[in-house]
């Protein structure tokens, strides 16, 4: 009877922390509490938090990092067995498709956004620009942290498209687009700073003609390899 009742409170903590992921409180790409914060905020041992963070790894809506900690990586299972057939997609393919996206993503947001999009926009730039202007790094953490961020800026500008459906589909891309950005390799070599800076403006300037063509161009550069631009 005592296992009876553990599992249920596990579970009963899975699905609040799960219910804290799907109301967007946690949004993709930020990390969660600590354990201790969690128990605090669940009332529960820390083997009780530890053991529902650990369902949503493996449901996939969670990922632990090494010494970062553990982050949103998806709202809900549906978003996970997307981003498990995208992850299963050809390079060429999953270019192509970001394309699409991506270029759509830039026009509605240069026609919709609005004062928080902007402020928002430049300070997530600034920061992942920043960020990639190192060389040689070795962490894995410290690698994970531009990764991120440059992720941070992509899905940015998608959420000042406006598009709630869109930005649910972009965050079922972002597992496989963060494993092709690791595979790519990070560093100044690979920022194209200039790229990424003229998108963002062109989105701020409200010219969506611009903003599709930067996009496609960044895409291109992406695809195309290291750069010292």
């Amino acid at each position: 009877m005592q296992t009876v009742k553990k599992q249920s409170l596990i579970a009963q903590v899975t699905e609040q922390l799960r219910g804290e992921i799907t109301a967007g409180r946690w949004g993709v790409g930020e990390r969660i509490p600590t354990e201790p914060e969690l128990c605090e905020i669940t009332g529960t041992a820390r083997n009780t938090v530890r053991e529902a963070v650990q369902s949503l790894v493996h449901s996939g809506l969670l990922e632990r990092r090494q010494g970062s900690g553990t982050y949103v990586i998806a709202t809900d299972e549906q978003e996970v067995l997307l981003g498990g057939y995208f992850g299963a997609a050809r390079r060429r393919d999953l270019l192509e498709l970001r394309e699409a996206l991506d270029v759509t993503a830039a026009v509605l947001a240069a026609q919709r956004r609005d004062d928080a999009d902007i402020a928002m926009l430049r300070q997530i730039l600034d920061n992942r620009n920043q960020l990639w202007r190192r060389d040689d790094i070795d962490d894995p953490v410290e690698r994970d942290e531009l990764i991120s961020a440059d992720l941070e800026l992509h899905r940015a500008i998608v959420v000042a498209s406006h598009n709630a459906i869109y930005l649910s589909f972009y965050d079922s891309l972002l597992p496989t687009l963060r494993t092709f950005i690791a595979e790519n390799g990070v560093g100044s070599d690979l920022s194209h700073e200039a790229s990424h800076t003229g998108l963002v403006q062109a989105v701020i300037d409200g010219d969506a003609v611009q903003a599709a063509a930067s996009a496609r161009s960044l895409l291109r550069c992406l695809a195309a390899g290291p750069t010292g631009e």
